[in-house]
């Protein structure tokens, strides 16, 4: 079909579909005795003149819903619009998605061998936060969602007219509810319920869509016409983890305290501890086959005794063994572990993805290859995705905090000159190379501390002991917002050490936790290739990585949009961004370090925000080596991920156009000398025009006025303060 009959479809569709919703909310609106409003949505009269007329809070009320309907409409469509192009057999030419990108790299002579090879070094990592841009309450989230199944089950064909108009009295409750319900939150939310709607996410949502994704991209790989035996196991394909803000993102957030951290880490594990049980139960109850068939393996029933002998010396007794059934008995001793909470249970998801291994081998090994792609594959990549933890909390806090708490210390040590933020670099720096070569620390738990030195370490001693409990998967990185200088993160490994999260090895102190600068501001970009180079060339770094990395360490570096725009304006801010991170990619390559860009993205061009697959063609050459982290704020969480299809494609486009990028960075390397040449000529204009704006007499009055700004800080939409500092 040419692309034009596409185009005039999702048209017709967005018509028909929508006038189909208008026309059940308005039958609902008359069934309520609210003809004035049902009229509202139509050209019709369907009132008579002595109907009062609605009053100004109800029209805003029903049009608003009317925006969402049509937004629910537009989604759908889109999906529908992409399966039909799929089953036209254009799955090679739908923009962004893995048939395009294999297509396109093939195309540029790149072998499905050598794809094949840089697929699983490839990994995307969506970051969830609670910025607060999402103003809809989770009851309003969760009755669009039930609204949108309730479309997408109206596309099957094979419902009798009786089981349709059940479908649509089923729409038309919901639309009553959704008419009833309150819209917005009329008080701020606490950060309790950000981590629930979080763990909506990826409990409910992502492992369950995991299975459809991997096998669109095997299809995708066969129309391409590569051999599926290159990708036919679960660590053969493009890695994939999430990371979350929630309970964990302190700056200028003061109700995110140790305690916060503490729960909400101990939350997303036990729920991870759950999606992984309830997955391995369903391999309990599929693999019934007996002995009496087929003889298990050597290997199984070595690990079995294995197994059983290892809960027997931490006095667990399974008491249950089938004699004839040594695959579900094997998986019943998982379920053990699983479940224990001593020492016997699994510490880390790679211990139990190591037993999972060798069941899909015992099953390879008898020839039932189809049970083991069915049965046992899917639950290696989920725990291979989520682990015990679901998605890794990255902890944030400002340098200017940093500082302060640091002041504290040296007061609580003794130290006569305790301003450490009016320090000049050199100092800093004379100061932390000195004391970073000690393992004492300055104070112990019992010292009493300022309120930034309480809270920093608090939080790092949580950090600590999760880790000492549960390993380091759980945890992301220790982001420094507004970096600055050097000094601004070689302060975090003092902090470290502090809290036990900086250990002494007869090397010297090395950092059990990434340590990640956030460059924000125009000046801090064009600071910031120095700043990493003084980084990745201190020994406790270069320790650091070593230890949790080995021969092949890669450095975090986030980059922020919304700031650098505020500074600058858009245009200067993107080219700004693209000039540092050609030049931050370049100073790890000179270090002989990989770098993995974290794009604090938003939902607004301002914040970085486009088509994903436009974004990613965008990122200067070289600096993606196939580790890309993103955050998804706000309402954009809800936007992409709130239904399954459109998740399925938003991941899809994420995980290809990274894989796609990089390798097209692996092989080519070309710059275009006037574009470069002219884009900062025009950064340059573009920023004048922007300041020579915001420095006019009367412009923040008129801005004050002319914009929402005053009622969005006032707003109930997230649990954080509207502004960072307070000012």
């Amino acid at each position: 079909m040419p692309a034009t009959s596409y185009i005039d479809f999702a048209f017709q569709k967005i018509d028909q579909d929508y006038a189909f919703l208008i026309n059940c909310l308005r039958e609902v609106l008359i069934d309520l005795g609210k003809p004035a409003l049902a009229e509202i949505l139509t050209e019709e009269e369907i009132t008579s003149k002595t109907s009062p007329p609605p009053s100004p809070e109800d029209v805003m009320h029903i049009l608003s819903i009317s925006f969402q309907l049509l937004n629910l409409v537009e989604e759908n469509v889109a999906a529908q619009t992409r399966r039909r192009r799929e089953s036209d057999g254009e799955i090679l030419h739908e923009p962004g998605l893995w048939g395009q990108n294999l297509r396109q790299l093939q195309e540029a002579g790149i072998t499905p061998k050598k794809i094949a090879e840089r697929l699983s070094s490839v990994r995307v990592e969506p970051v969830l936060t609670a910025h607060p841009t999402e103003s809809k309450r989770s009851t309003v989230l969760h009755l669009h969602r039930s609204l949108y199944l309730h479309m997408v089950q109206l596309e099957n064909q094979m419902w009798t007219p009786m089981e349709r108009d059940e479908l649509r009295r089923g729409i038309q409750s919901h639309l009553e509810r959704l008419l009833r319900t309150g819209q917005i939150l009329m008080h701020k939310p606490e950060v309790e319920q950000e981590v629930k709607g979080i763990l909506y996410y990826v409990r409910d949502i992502f492992p369950n869509i995991l299975k459809k994704m991997d096998a669109h991209f095997r299809r995708s790989w066969e129309d391409a016409g590569m051999d599926p035996s290159l990708v036919a196991f679960p660590e053969n394909l493009p890695r994939l983890s999430f990371g979350n803000w929630v309970g964990g993102d302190r700056d200028g957030h003061p109700l995110v305290t140790p305690e916060v951290t503490r729960d909400t880490l101990d939350r997303f594990r036990e729920v991870g501890t759950g999606v992984v049980r309830t997955q391995l139960q369903e391999v309990f109850n599929n693999l019934s086959l007996s002995s009496e068939y087929q003889e298990a393996p050597t290997n199984l029933i070595r690990r079995t005794h294995e197994i059983e002998e290892f809960l027997r010396s931490h006095g667990i007794e399974t008491g249950w063994r089938p004699r004839l059934e040594p695959w579900r008995h094997y998986v019943h001793l998982l379920l053990t572990r699983v479940d224990e909470v001593g020492p016997a249970r699994y510490r880390q998801s790679a211990e139990l993805l190591k037993d999972l291994r060798i069941l899909r081998d015992s099953l390879l090994d008898i020839g039932s290859h189809r049970l083991a792609e069915s049965d046992v594959m899917p639950v290696e990549r989920l725990l291979s995705v989520f682990g015990f933890h679901l998605a890794a909390m990255d902890i944030r806090q400002n340098s200017d905090f940093h500082d302060r708490a640091v002041e504290q210390l040296l007061k609580e040590a003794g130290f006569e000159d305790c301003a450490y933020s009016e320090w000049p670099e050199e100092k800093r720096l004379a100061f932390l190379d000195r004391e970073l070569r000690s393992p004492r620390p300055f104070t112990s738990e019992r010292s009493q501390l300022g309120k930034e030195a309480t809270a920093v370490l608090g939080c790092y001693r949580v950090v600590y002991q999760y880790i000492q409990k549960n390993g380091p998967e759980g945890i992301g990185s220790l982001i420094v917002s507004m970096t600055r200088s050097l000094s601004d993160l070689l302060t975090v490994y003092l902090l470290a050490r502090e809290a036990g999260l900086a250990r002494n090895t007869r090397d010297g102190l090395v950092c059990d936790v990434s340590v990640v600068p956030l460059f924000e501001t125009i000046d801090d970009l064009e600071r910031a290739p120095d700043i990493l180079k003084g980084f990745l060339s201190h020994p406790i770094t270069a320790r650091s990585l070593a230890a949790r990395m080995g021969n092949r360490p890669i450095q975090q570096v986030m980059v922020g949009y919304s700031d650098s725009s505020k500074d600058g304006g858009y245009m200067a801010s993107q080219w700004t961004l693209y000039r540092a991170q050609e030049a931050l990619a370049a100073a790890a390559r000179n270090s002989r370090v990989e770098v993995c860009f974290f794009h604090g993205r938003g939902g607004t061009p301002s914040r970085g925000a486009g088509p994903t697959h436009r974004f990613l063609e965008a990122l200067p050459q070289g600096s993606l080596t196939g580790h890309f982290r993103m955050t998804e704020q706000g309402e954009t969480i809800s936007q992409k991920y709130a239904n399954a299809i459109t998740a399925i494609y938003n991941l899809e486009l994420l995980q290809a156009g990274v894989t796609a990028c990089t390798l097209r960075s692996d092989t080519f390397w070309q710059k275009d000398e006037d574009f470069l040449r002219i884009a900062a000529r025009l950064s340059e204009y573009s920023e004048e025009a922007y300041r020579a704006l915001l420095t006019r007499d009367g412009f923040i009055d008129y801005w004050a006025q002319a914009t929402p700004i005053d009622a969005l800080e006032h707003s109930t939409i997230g649990s954080r303060p509207a502004r960072r500092t307070g000012r």
